[in-house]
């Protein structure tokens, strides 16, 4: 791990390769899992207030997942997450008409300006995954089988998981601390003679 102001950042973050592959995976990781997507606290406020305005890009089972849990839920971990549909997919989860890949109602209603929130950051940084501590951060790099496809397009594009997730990296903690992730690994290349 290495260290940069309040947080510890996981080597593979910076040494593994992997973009999303969705032709692949078809949004796997919106719909398998035993627990819905993690949320900040403030991100419940905001799931609330955006609601009205994200309904309308929902499937039948999605507003009635949201209907009868709440826009948000809290696991068995304690933790803020998406409700489920019948405990397999985040009942936000959409699926393109021609190719059947998951998409998110939020990011739906974003694209198309309705609102000025993306989508929850712990889909945005995914396969990152970040852990707050009494002193800071610990970013993780999550690996799992349904992002092989993942792992292989990163390798052939050669862009590591922190290039791949640029955009979310600096929406949750800035465009400074990103620079400084490029500077580690410019470090850590030289350091060992790459």
């Amino acid at each position: 791990m290495i260290q940069i102001d309040d947080k510890l950042i996981a080597d593979d973050i910076l040494q593994k390769k992997f973009v999303c592959d969705l032709a692949k995976c078809k949004g796997a990781c919106c719909i398998e899992g035993d627990s819905g997507a993690p949320l900040e606290e403030e991100e419940t406020a905001l799931l609330e207030a955006i609601y009205p305005k994200v309904e309308p890009y929902l499937r039948p089972e999605g507003k009635h997942a949201i209907k009868h849990q709440g826009t948000f839920v809290v696991d068995f971990d304690g933790e803020y997450v998406t409700p489920l549909i019948n405990g397999k997919e985040c009942a936000y989860v959409v699926f393109d008409k021609n190719s059947n890949t998951a998409q998110c109602a939020i990011e739906l209603a974003y694209n198309d300006k309705k609102i000025k929130f993306k989508k929850p950051i712990s889909c945005h940084l995914y396969p990152i995954r970040v852990t707050k501590t009494k002193t800071g951060y610990i970013l993780n790099y999550h690996e799992w089988k349904i992002c092989k496809a993942a792992c292989k397009l990163g390798d052939n594009l050669k862009i590591y998981v922190y290039e791949f997730l640029k955009e979310p990296l600096i929406r949750k903690f800035g465009k400074r601390f990103y620079n400084k992730i490029q500077l580690s690994k410019k470090l850590w290349d030289k350091t060992n003679g790459l």
